[in-house]
C-alpha cells in the first residue's frame, strides 16, 4: 500500500537515515528495536505530537522498568488530541434506538475549556485525581479532556460497576472531584447509577464536589448527594480559551485497573507522554486513521480501549461512541451503525465477532458496508475460523487486525499491520519499537513453539508504576518477578512463520493436565464450532494429583446436554487438537461469569469449584452465574 502512512513513514526514514527496507515491515521493526531512540523521535515528528521533546531520546532503553523516556521533554496530552479547531465533527454520540449527537472539534474545544475554567476554580491543581462513573458518552470525553488539560490525573469505570466495585478502584486514588450521569440504557430499560455515585462520595471523604451529567432526566433530583453540581451549572461560564498545563513526559495522565476478580484492583499508572506517542504510532502506522476516518470501538469507559479509542482524536478523526447493548435492534445495532455512520475503521471484541456468527447474520447480506476499511478484533483470541467467517460475512477486501495489549500498557504488544497479508489465526505482527517474542520455561527465545509471551527492551508506554506502591516492590512482582528486566505479559502464544503471533489464552489460566500445558483458546476454537453451543468457558480443576480439564457450556435456548452432545463436543476437540485437549468433564450452565469489559472470568470459576471464595465480585457483570458453578455433584465425581 504505497499510500499507508506506515510506507511513508518508513520512506521517510530511509530519506533521513539512508536505510533502505525496500518495503519489508520485519526489517522496519528491526530497525526500531535496534535505534529506539531515532525510531521514537521519528514518530515524533511524524505523527506531530505537539510540545518539545528536548535533547535526549531515552537515557538506557536497556533499562526495564526505569528507562526514561524524553526526560527533557513538555507537552500536553488534551493539548495534543484538541490541535484542531474547526467545523470537522469531532465525536458523533448514539444509542440503541436513534438519538444521536454531534459535538466539533470546535464545540469540543470550548466545551472543554469552559469546564477546564470551573475545575481550576474549584481548586484542581497538576496532579489532583478526578473520577469518571460513567457511560461512553460526549460528557466522558470532555471531563477527560479537561482533567488532562490541567495537568490532573484522569481515571474512570463504567456505570454498571457495583458501589464496592467502584469504591475498591477510586477509594485507591482519593478524587477530589467524581463525574457521574443520573443513569444509563442498557438492552431497552433505564439504569439508575446516581444512587450508587451518592454512596461512593459518602465512602470516599475526599472527594469534595460531585458533577452530575443529565443522561435519563433534563433535571435529575440529586439533591441527597452532599456537594453536588449539573453539568450545566460548570458550563455555564463566559467564552475562554483553552490553556493547557505543560507536563512532563513522564507525568501520570490515567489510572486504569486490574480486572479485580481475584482481589483488590491493582492502580496501573500511564504517563502522558507514553500514552499519546504510543497512541499515535499505533493509529497512524498500523491502523492508519486519519482525518477523513470515521473510528468506532464499543466499550465502556472501564476498559482501556475507550483510553485508545478517545486518543484518535489526535488523528482529527470522527470517533463514534455508542452506550448500550451491541445487540439491540435484534443484533443489528453495531452493523446498522457502519452504513449510518459511514464508519471506516470498527473495532469490537472477538467474543462479539463469535457471537455474531452464531446468531447467523450475515452482515454483507443486510448491509451496504461501503465505508468499511479495517475491522479490529480484541479482549481474547480471535480463532482461525473467526478469520474466515469476517472476510466470509463482511467483506472480502478488509484490513482484519486481531490486536493484542492490554491494560497494562494501555496499548498493544503485537497486532495489525496494513502493509502485510493477513494469516487466518494469526496476529500479524510485533508492534514497532516493540521488542515481543516468546520465551519458553527456560527463558530462551522461541519460534514455532509455545511459551509466554515477553517483552526484552523498555518502551515509552510502559506503565509508571502502581499507585500507592512507594518502593515499586508490587510493580516489580507483577511483571518482571520471573526474569529480572524481562516485561513477562502474562499471556501464552507462539511465534508463527510468517513472523505472527498465536495467543492462545492468559498464562494463569493454562490448563496442565498430565505436565502437558494448554492454551485455553485452543479448547475454545474447536467448540466454537459447534453450533449447538452459545458460550463456554474452561478451566482445570485439582483432581487425584493432577489436574482435569473441565468444560462448562451454555447451549441454545431448549437444549439439553445428553451424551450424543457430549460426545460431539468431545470429538470436535479431539479432531483437531489432541486427546489431553479432551475435557474429562463436559457440564451445561445457563450463564457464563465475565468482567465488566466482557472477558471470561476463568481464575473466578477456578476457585469457586475449588471451594474458594472470589473476593471481588463487584469485578463481574454478572457476579450471580458463579453460583452456578458452586456444589456441583458432577465436579465430585
Amino acid at each position: 500500500m504505497s499510500s499507508a502512512q506506515l510506507t511513508i513513514f518508513a520512506e521517510r526514514v530511509r530519506a533521513k537515515t539512508g536505510l533502505d527496507f525496500k518495503g519489508d515491515y520485519f526489517s522496519l521493526h528491526q530497525w526500531s528495536i535496534d535505534e529506539p531512540a531515532l525510531f521514537w523521535q521519528a514518530v515524533w515528528e511524524f505523527t506531530d505530537v505537539r510540545g518539545e521533546p528536548g535533547e535526549r531520546i531515552c537515557d538506557d532503553p536497556q533499562r526495564l522498568p526505569g528507562c526514561r523516556w524524553f526526560p527533557e521533554g513538555a507537552l500536553n496530552y488534551a493539548e495534543n488530541l484538541l490541535r484542531f479547531d474547526d467545523d470537522h465533527e469531532a465525536l458523533v454520540e448514539i444509542d440503541e434506538a436513534e438519538s444521536r449527537r454531534v459535538l466539533t472539534y470546535r464545540q469540543l474545544r470550548d466545551q472543554v475549556a469552559l469546564l477546564a475554567l470551573w475545575m481550576t476554580e474549584a481548586g484542581v491543581v497538576p496532579g489532583d485525581r478526578v473520577a469518571g462513573f460513567m457511560p461512553n458518552c460526549i460528557e466522558t470525553v470532555v471531563a477527560m479532556l479537561a482533567t488532562t488539560s490541567l495537568g490532573a490525573v484522569w481515571s474512570s469505570c463504567s456505570p454498571d460497576f457495583g458501589t464496592q466495585g467502584a469504591v475498591d478502584r477510586f477509594g485507591q486514588i482519593t478524587p477530589r472531584l467524581l463525574f457521574t450521569a443520573d443513569g444509563y440504557h442498557y438492552n431497552g430499560k433505564a439504569c439508575d447509577s446516581l444512587a450508587r455515585a451518592g454512596d461512593i462520595a459518602r465512602a470516599i471523604p475526599e472527594i469534595e464536589r460531585v458533577i452530575v451529567v443529565p443522561r435519563l432526566s433534563d433535571a435529575p433530583d440529586f439533591a441527597t448527594i452532599r456537594d453536588a453540581v449539573s453539568w450545566h451549572a460548570c458550563l455555564n461560564g463566559e467564552p475562554t480559551p483553552l490553556r493547557c498545563v505543560p507536563c512532563r513526559f513522564n507525568d501520570p495522565l490515567f489510572i486504569l485497573y486490574s480486572s479485580g476478580t481475584t482481589g483488590v484492583p491493582k492502580c496501573i499508572v500511564h504517563g502522558v507522554g507514553g500514552t499519546l506517542i504510543q497512541h499515535a504510532k499505533e493509529h497512524a502506522l498500523h491502523v492508519d486513521i486519519g482525518r477523513d476516518d470515521r473510528f468506532f470501538y464499543f466499550t465502556t469507559c472501564g476498559w482501556m480501549m475507550w483510553n485508545w479509542l478517545v486518543s484518535g482524536l489526535a488523528r482529527g478523526a470522527t470517533l463514534i461512541l455508542y452506550d448500550g447493548s451491541p445487540f439491540a435492534r435484534e443484533g443489528r445495532r453495531l452493523i446498522d451503525a457502519i452504513d449510518e455512520e459511514q464508519i471506516s475503521v470498527f473495532g469490537v471484541g472477538a467474543k462479539y465477532l463469535g457471537a455474531l456468527e452464531k446468531s447467523g447474520l450475515v452482515p454483507a447480506e443486510s448491509h451496504q458496508l461501503t465505508s468499511l476499511r479495517t475491522l479490529l478484533s480484541t479482549g481474547s483470541p480471535l480463532p482461525h475460523e473467526g478469520f474466515e467467517w469476517v472476510y466470509r460475512a463482511f467483506k472480502s477486501d478488509l484490513h482484519l487486525a486481531s490486536i493484542s495489549g492490554g491494560t497494562d500498557i494501555v496499548s498493544c504488544f503485537v497486532g495489525g499491520v496494513p502493509t502485510l497479508p493477513v494469516y487466518a489465526g494469526q496476529l500479524q505482527a510485533s508492534g514497532l519499537g516493540m521488542a515481543s517474542a516468546i520465551w519458553n520455561e527456560a527463558g530462551e527465545p522461541v519460534v514455532r513453539e509455545k511459551g509466554e509471551l515477553v517483552c526484552t527492551q523498555a518502551f515509552p508506554s510502559c506503565p509508571i508504576g502502581f499507585w500507592r506502591d512507594p518502593d515499586g516492590s508490587k510493580f516489580q512482582r507483577a511483571y518482571f518477578e520471573r526474569w529480572p528486566g524481562i516485561w513477562a505479559h502474562g499471556d501464552y502464544g507462539e511465534i508463527t512463520p510468517e513472523g505472527g503471533f498465536i495467543i492462545h489464552g492468559r498464562s494463569d489460566a493454562i490448563l496442565n493436565p498430565g505436565g502437558v500445558r494448554i492454551g485455553t483458546a485452543e479448547i475454545y476454537r474447536q467448540v466454537e464450532r459447534v453450533t449447538e453451543v452459545l458460550d463456554s468457558v474452561v478451566v482445570g480443576q485439582d483432581w487425584q494429583d493432577d489436574v482435569r480439564v473441565v468444560l462448562f457450556v451454555v447451549l441454545r435456548e431448549g437444549l439439553q446436554l445428553d451424551q450424543r452432545l457430549t460426545d460431539k463436543i468431545s470429538t470436535e476437540i479431539r479432531a483437531n487438537t489432541t486427546p489431553r485437549h479432551v475435557p474429562a468433564k463436559i457440564i451445561q450452565v445457563t450463564d457464563i461469569p465475565r468482567t465488566i469489559s466482557g472477558k471470561i472470568a476463568e481464575l473466578a470459576v477456578r476457585k469457586i469449584i475449588h471451594g474458594e471464595q472470589v473476593a471481588n465480585q463487584d469485578a463481574l457483570a454478572n457476579p450471580e452465574a458463579l453460583g452456578l458453578f458452586s456444589g456441583l455433584p458432577a465436579l465430585s465425581q
